[in-house]
């Protein structure tokens, strides 16, 4: 083994990987590993000699969430790294509800909740901004936070049945007290900021 080296380095019990990690020098990380809470996991190493260390933390990360050795207590993070998945489920559920709207579009649905049979009808686009298919919306009352689905038309979905506007689902929510759904309900803008409902309408 040169002395001195640096690169990655794995541990293995028998034919299982145990344990991934870095070092600048890897002979004496090895020889540490024999002393250390390690010692009675590993049977064998292996060692990578690398040359150019600039993205050699980037390298170990990668391992680790690859493999996931049980030695290791920390799976790797990457610097620059983003969780993809929220916006890859938001552009899922705009797609899935604009094609229900058009496979639905003219006609007749029975309401789960109410067995009220409805007609979906596109109105045409009520808002402004921002541009999307549906959205959560939320409201607050007598201290409980409700929340509901709205569609770009105007339409609300809440507790699986779909009103007509904001102001029936808020109604609704107050055991059908008549309300202003558009003040009721608030939805987050294009800055992230929670906001009425009316901020957003159009004209």
């Amino acid at each position: 083994m040169t002395k001195g080296e640096q690169g990655i380095y794995a541990l293995y019990r028998k034919n299982k990987l145990y344990y991934v990690g870095l070092a600048t020098n890897l002979r004496n990380r090895i020889k540490h590993h024999l002393k250390d809470r390690h010692k009675d996991h590993w049977t064998h190493f292996s060692l990578y000699i690398i040359r150019k260390v600039d993205h050699i933390k980037e390298l170990e990360s990668l391992l680790l969430r690859i493999a996931f050795p049980e030695g290791n207590s920390q799976k790797g993070k990457l610097k620059t790294s983003t969780n993809l998945m929220p916006m890859l489920m938001e552009r899922v559920e705009e797609t899935q509800a604009r094609e229900l709207v058009e496979l639905f579009k003219g006609v007749r649905l029975l309401s789960t909740k109410s067995k009220k049979v409805r007609r979906v009808k596109e109105k045409g686009i009520l808002f402004k901004e921002p541009v999307f298919a549906r959205k959560k919306i939320r409201a607050t009352y007598k201290g409980k936070v409700y929340k509901a689905i709205i569609y770009r038309d105007g339409r609300v979905e809440y507790r699986g049945r779909l009103f007509d506007s904001p102001s029936a689902a808020g109604k609704s929510v107050r055991n059908g007290k008549e309300t202003n759904g558009w003040t009721f309900w608030k939805i987050k803008n294009k800055n992230g900021r929670l906001v009425r409902l009316s901020t957003i309408r159009k004209g």
